[in-house]
């Protein structure tokens, strides 16, 4: 693999981590912050703006993954992806702890 490959496997994995937190809390019904509240990812947007913006994760990851060419016979291809997923939750997993605190 290329490393523009690797590149895209890492943001491949950001991306899909991204979904889940913006899917879940949206088809809970229950707002949650996102880039378009106000302040930005500070604020809460409803539950129909997190389900559209995690479609939008889940679309951006998609082709990304797609580009990347990875392959479940490449393991560092593999850990790159992971490490994406793991460089975008475990900071986003402190940050958003207090999120109902105010």
């Amino acid at each position: 693999m290329i490393a523009t490959h690797y590149l895209a496997c890492f943001f491949a994995g950001a991306f899909a981590a991204n979904v889940v937190p913006h899917f879940v809390n949206g088809i809970a019904g229950d707002p949650f912050p996102t880039p378009f509240a106000n302040p930005p990812g500070k604020g809460l947007s409803s539950p129909t703006v997190n389900v559209a913006w995690s479609l939008v994760n889940m679309l951006i990851a998609f082709f990304l993954f797609r580009s990347a060419h990875l392959s479940m016979d490449e393991p560092v291809s593999l850990a790159v992806f992971f490490a994406g997923i793991a460089a975008l939750s475990l900071p986003l997993s402190k940050r958003f702890q207090h999120k109902h605190a105010r």
